[in-house]
């Protein structure tokens, strides 16, 4: 069962590549209003290692409730 804290790399066996396809496909659904390049490029390799599904949810609605603020 995938949930909030589910990790990308542990749990999931994510590597570097997928995140980056990953990456590609929230583009093509998001369009600029979330960049997850931008989003890891902010963060240290451990905190990558631990990213949680539920952290990355919580940035795509910040970056979506931005793009409508903005």
């Amino acid at each position: 069962v995938i949930g909030m804290s589910t990790t990308f790399n542990r749990d999931l066996e994510l590597e570097s590549i997928d995140l980056v396809t990953l990456a590609g496909l929230m583009e093509e659904r998001y369009g600029g209003r979330v960049n997850l390049a931008e989003f890891l490029a902010g963060m240290e390799f451990e905190e990558i290692i631990e990213l949680t599904v539920g952290r990355l949810v919580e940035y795509v609605v910040w970056s979506l409730r931005s793009a409508q603020a903005g």
